[in-house]
C-alpha cells in the first residue's frame, strides 16, 4: 500500500492550497483519516511530514490533543492531584471531571487557538483524537472550531472513518467501531482530505 505521506505533501505544500482557494468562504477544516491500527505509523509520518513542510519553508504547528489537555492541567496544577484521586474517584467520575476540565467551547479551543493564532503560522496539523476519547469527542471539537474561523488550514488526523453522504449527514466514526445509528443529521464543515483535489 502506497504511503499516504505524498499525496499529503502534495496538497498541504501547494500555495493555493495555503492560500484557502477556492473554499467559498468555508472553513479551513480538513480531516486525514487512517486505519487505527496504523497509530504508531501515523504518527512518524505526521513527524516526517511536518518536517519536509517545514523544509520547503511553510511554518505550521503540530499540536496534540492529548498533551494539550495535559498542558493545562498541570499549568492549572490540577495533574498531580486527578492522577492521587483517580483510584478513588472510579471510572464515571473521573470521565465527568475530565469532560468538565477539557470543555471545548470554554477551555481547549481557546487554548488551541491562542497556539496556533499567530499571523505567522500557515498550516496546523492537529493530532491525538483517540488519545482523548472518550472525554473529549471530535464533534464536539469540529462544532467548537467552526465559530473561531480559523485564518489558515487544519488537518485533523482521524483513526477511523468520515463518512458524507446526502440524506445522512456527515458522520465520524472513531475506531470505525461507533455506531452509526443517525441520531440527527449532522453537518461538518470539514473537507475530506481523502477526496480533497486542487
Amino acid at each position: 500500500m502506497a504511503d499516504p505521506t505524498e499525496h499529503l505533501f502534495g496538497i498541504l505544500s501547494h500555495p493555493d492550497f495555503l492560500a484557502m482557494k477556492g473554499l467559498a468562504n468555508e472553513v479551513p477544516i480538513f480531516i486525514q483519516t487512517y486505519e487505527p491500527p496504523e497509530e504508531d505509523a501515523t504518527r512518524r509520518r505526521v513527524a516526517n511530514l511536518a518536517a519536509r513542510l517545514k523544509n520547503t519553508g511553510i511554518t505550521l504547528a503540530v499540536v496534540d490533543l492529548f498533551d494539550l489537555v495535559l498542558e493545562q492541567l498541570e499549568e492549572e496544577d490540577r495533574l498531580h492531584r486527578i492522577i492521587e484521586k483517580e483510584a478513588a474517584m472510579g471510572k464515571q467520575k473521573l470521565l465527568e471531571l475530565l469532560n468538565n476540565l477539557s470543555d471545548p467551547k470554554t477551555r481547549l479551543v481557546p487554548r488551541l487557538i491562542q497556539r496556533i493564532g499567530g499571523n505567522e503560522i500557515q498550516l496546523t496539523l492537529l493530532t491525538g483524537v483517540g488519545r482523548v476519547f472518550p472525554f473529549l469527542r471530535t464533534h464536539t471539537l469540529l462544532e467548537s472550531l467552526q465559530p473561531a474561523m480559523m485564518r489558515h488550514p487544519l488537518i485533523l488526523f482521524f483513526p477511523g472513518q468520515y463518512i458524507q453522504e446526502p440524506g445522512i449527514g456527515s458522520q465520524l466514526r472513531l475506531f470505525g467501531l461507533m455506531s452509526n445509528r443517525v441520531l440527527y443529521y449532522p453537518h461538518y464543515r470539514a473537507f475530506n482530505l481523502v477526496h480533497y483535489r486542487l
